[in-house]
């Protein structure tokens, strides 16, 4: 799992494993990292949840201890976690991570605050533009929680160009509709 610090990882790490997670800190550093496992029928997965990072620039042990985590795992299935209150802040982190190439899928978490908010999100245009299933959330509630489990399935190595092909409008949408500016919002909702 990677995120932005405060987007509700670790909320999402204990609706996923039910908890039980062992805490402990990356070697040589005092940066906590959790991990626990999900069972569904007979299959179980581990699930790390690495500290919240703005960028895969490390600017400190948080960002170091993420990107050692990412680059130690290059066959794992990430879980890009954005706050849907604020989509934007956490798309930088998310491009970055799929530059690295690994299956992922974006779990669109606090779905409920944006509601309250009034913030509209595109699901469907995001997973369009990014390629990848895009699942919203409420780590709080427990909404999409079933979902996010069958998204593990579903996450896909992203294809860079083509992102940026559908990102810039330089692929056709259906007649009447027309790409989400990843540049060119405010609070999640296209300008």
């Amino acid at each position: 799992m990677m995120g932005n610090p405060n987007v509700g990882k670790s909320a999402l790490f204990n609706r996923l494993t039910g908890a039980n997670a062992v805490v402990s800190n990356y070697p040589g550093t005092t940066v906590d990292v959790t991990r626990g496992f999900l069972r569904k029928e007979r299959l179980e997965y581990e699930i790390i949840d690495v500290p919240g990072a703005y960028s895969l620039e490390a600017r400190d042990a948080a960002e170091e201890v993420a990107v050692r985590i990412l680059g130690g795992h290059p066959d794992a299935v990430v879980m890009v976690v954005l706050d849907a209150t604020r989509v934007e802040r956490g798309l930088y982190l998310a491009l970055e991570v799929m530059e690295h190439g690994n299956p992922l899928f974006v779990a669109l978490n606090m779905i409920d605050a944006a509601r309250e908010r009034e913030v509209s999100v595109d699901v469907a245009t995001l997973q369009e533009i990014l390629g990848v299933p895009v699942v919203p959330t409420s780590a709080v509630l427990g909404e999409g929680m079933l979902d996010l489990v069958e998204a593990v399935h579903r996450a896909q190595p992203p294809d860079i160009a083509a992102i940026e092909a559908r990102a810039f409008g330089e692929v056709k949408c259906p007649a009447g509709e027309r790409p989400l500016s990843i540049a060119g919002t405010a609070g999640g909702v296209p300008e």
